[in-house]
């Protein structure tokens, strides 16, 4: 499973303790984040990120990639609802992906606990099964 990581500035900080909290977790999983996001992740944690660029320089436009050729399974993107963001086409296109591909999409703190906690479970594994079936048509 892999699980891409993404906060807008003013959610940062709520994506470090996310991660700090769920570190063992996360850990278990290979784990891509844009730029900066995945630059403090790694400074506050020992989780192995693959660092993409910055959500604004394409960042986000990687991970809707990654989700397109199904090498993402899971997508935890902190918004900052409150704050006009400039590449606000790049952030819908990327969650339209998501739902194009069926990849889950935690837009908020809530989501993301949950996700995760379902991910540690094993109740996102139907996606796992679904990669498997679709790689022998």
């Amino acid at each position: 499973m892999n699980i891409a990581l993404i906060a807008h500035d003013e959610m940062k900080n709520t994506m470090v303790g996310f991660c700090i909290g769920y570190e063992e977790i996360l850990k278990k999983y290979k784990v891509y984040a844009t730029g900066t996001t995945g630059k403090i992740i790694m400074d506050a944690t020992d989780i192995n990120i693959t660092r993409l660029a910055s959500g604004p320089l394409g960042g986000d436009q990687q991970i809707g990639s990654l989700v397109v050729s199904q090498d993402i399974d899971l997508v935890i993107f902190l918004r900052d609802p409150l704050t006009s963001q400039a590449h606000e086409p790049d952030i819908q296109a990327l969650i339209r992906l998501c739902d194009v591909y069926h990849v889950p999409v935690a837009t908020n703190l809530a989501s993301a606990e949950i996700f995760i906690k379902a991910l540690d479970r094993g109740e996102l594994s139907w996606r796992e099964v679904r990669k498997t079936k679709s790689q022998r048509v």
